[in-house]
């Protein structure tokens, strides 16, 4: 054998020459964190439209939470395009609609979500700031106050209708975020369907923690902090529920189990996932609504540490354990 072809393939110098299946970067987390929560924030704010009393104005905060939801989306779809192989096809998703392919249902989803925020959106906005955004210098030089005064004006008179479809949009695209891991037989600690509601639930929690952060009213934080409480523990139950399948399953699903709750991803599983991003929060919003003590901002961002932790630990963790299985 050649001598530097020896050093080579012997010595381990090719990257190529072992497998790796850590494929995926910084960039998937932080898309499938994003999309959750800004389908979150769509779910929440549709919920907080619905249970609006009639004749009653938001909060200025509920009315730009759509379209801060729609600017978190939009840095998540650029986390994702930075991650594509060949950036310049992107556009071939939207050349057909495959509907055996998660993929193809996930980039039409990411389309539907802008006009329907928008129209959440709108609907919500007040006088004064619908009459203030119609007369800024960008709107008049794009000459976009027509257009806007007339989807104001509908969005107006379907705000229900409006509010129901977000919701849907937002379950749906919260739902993708997961499916899109749970897809992916090859990968033992993504292959279950428990991954779609789990991370919908998670984006809902998130979605409503990041809610809490900003100057709602009494009854529009009582009515998002209930939110917050049901979906981290139907997002703790899903989770259960994941860990057991695993746990009953065959060899893989066992190992990646391990490499999860036992192995190199456990501390931190543990630690931000469990304790700080689930349990933490829920004994803390218990307590503030049943003991009547004053909110603490500290109980949201726990909330948002642990939904990125669940994501980022999930990614990492699944690469790992497929790797590990090949050996």
């Amino acid at each position: 054998m050649n001598e530097a072809f020896r050093e080579v393939v012997v010595g381990r110098h090719n990257a190529l020459v072992d497998p790796s299946l850590r494929i995926w970067g910084w960039e998937i987390p932080v898309y499938l964190f994003l999309g959750g929560l800004t389908a979150g924030i769509l779910v929440v704010s549709a919920l907080l439209a619905l249970r609006r009393p009639p004749g009653s104005a938001p909060s200025r905060a509920v009315q730009a939470a759509p379209f801060v939801a729609l600017g978190l989306l939009s840095l998540g779809m650029l986390a994702l395009f930075l991650d594509l192989e060949h950036q310049s096809h992107v556009f071939r998703f939207y050349l057909a609609f495959k509907p055996a392919s998660p993929m193809s249902w996930g980039s039409w989803i990411l389309i539907l979500v802008y006009p329907v925020g928008v129209l959440l959106g709108l609907g919500s906005l007040d006088a004064g700031i619908r009459s203030a955004l119609l007369a800024s210098r960008p709107v008049r030089w794009l000459r976009l106050a027509g257009p806007l005064r007339c989807l104001s004006g509908r969005a107006d008179a379907m705000a229900r209708s409006v509010a129901w479809v977000a919701m849907v949009a937002g379950a749906g695209l919260g739902v993708y975020t997961g499916v899109l891991l749970g897809t992916l037989a090859a990968e033992p600690l993504w292959n279950s369907p428990v991954l779609g509601p789990l991370f919908l639930a998670s984006g809902v929690s998130t979605g409503a923690a990041f809610l809490l952060l900003l100057p709602l009213s009494r009854d529009e934080r009582h009515l998002v902090a209930g939110s917050d409480l049901v979906a981290i523990a139907v997002e703790a139950g899903l989770l259960a529920a994941l860990l057991i399948g695993f746990a009953s399953g065959s060899g893989p699903d066992q190992a990646a189990l391990d490499h999860l709750v036992t192995g190199p991803q456990a501390s931190a599983f543990w630690t931000l996932v469990v304790l700080a991003g689930l349990a933490a929060p829920f004994a803390l919003e218990v307590l503030e609504r049943r003991r009547g003590l004053a909110f603490l901002k500290v109980t949201p961002v726990l909330v948002l540490a642990g939904g990125f932790a669940l994501r980022w630990i999930l990614v990492a963790a699944g690469q790992a354990s497929s790797l590990a299985t090949i050996f």
